[in-house]
């Protein structure tokens, strides 16, 4: 059976094609580029936009991203692009999205555990985004984000430097945010993490959005959502690694 780096040599690129890298940055960018094929599959693309970013181990100023053109099923760990916290390019070939990377590059700076922020125009997240009352506690995957979940109003496309204060106020310690009208956005303490949240928190909007009047639905009381909270993120950071090794064979067999 393939393992993911083989997976990925199909493409029949060389890594000196990157210059010298570290062995860390080198499973980051297989990491990486494992979530962006995985939300292929997950049909969580939106043409050439959104993005999912990582901080390059070792290198906190710096950071992974996908090159500016490309659909998520394109991204190989060779073409990933380097950038600084503005989005200037570093090492790859770009271009790259500075106005997508600006949510990115705003919530690395602010948040240090951030080592993958994730954002989609993921069309279940779009939909519970615009609910008056956001995301419910219909299911045990909304419970995951009971005490986790913030929300930022739509403010159009360009993200001003007020915004994106803003928005770090309004994200908080938070895992995730539904951003109104917009999308949806995880951070993670690592890309396993960071896939792991953004399938949860896509599977609990899809699961009430299949639900046809919110009005009459049971709600479990506080104190079971608190508790089933605080046990679906027992794991800490370790949250999600148990599960992609799963999901790198679930993309891997997709190629047979």
């Amino acid at each position: 059976m393939l393992d993911i780096e083989h997976y990925f040599s199909i493409h029949n690129r060389s890594w000196d094609c990157l210059g010298e890298i570290s062995a860390q940055e080198k499973q980051a960018r297989i990491d990486l580029a494992t979530c962006y094929r995985l939300s292929a599959k997950m049909q969580w693309d939106d043409g050439i936009y959104t993005h999912i970013s990582a901080v390059v181990p070792g290198q906190p100023q710096s950071y992974l991203i996908n090159q500016f053109g490309l659909r998520f099923e394109e991204v190989t760990p060779f073409n990933l692009v380097k950038v600084d916290v503005l989005g200037n390019i570093l090492n790859g070939a770009g271009p790259v999205n500075i106005s997508g990377f600006a949510i990115h590059g705003a919530i690395h700076t602010a948040r240090s555990d951030a080592m993958c922020v994730f954002h989609l125009h993921n069309e279940a997240g779009i939909a519970v985004s615009a609910q008056a009352k956001g995301l419910l506690p219909l299911s045990q995957h909304a419970m995951r984000f009971y005490k986790d979940l913030a929300y930022h109003p739509y403010q159009g496309l360009a993200l001003s430097t007020s915004e994106q204060s803003e928005l770090i106020a309004n994200l908080g310690n938070k895992k995730a945010v539904l951003l109104r009208n917009h999308g949806s956005l995880v951070c993670g303490s690592t890309i396993a993490q960071a896939f792991y949240l953004m399938h949860t928190l896509d599977k609990a909007c899809n699961i009430q959005l299949k639900i046809s009047n919110l009005d009459q639905v049971h709600f479990p009381s506080d104190s079971i959502c608190t508790q089933t909270y605080e046990q679906l993120c027992a794991d800490g950071d370790a949250e999600g690694q148990i599960e992609w090794p799963a999901f790198q064979r679930y993309l891997i067999n997709s190629f047979h």
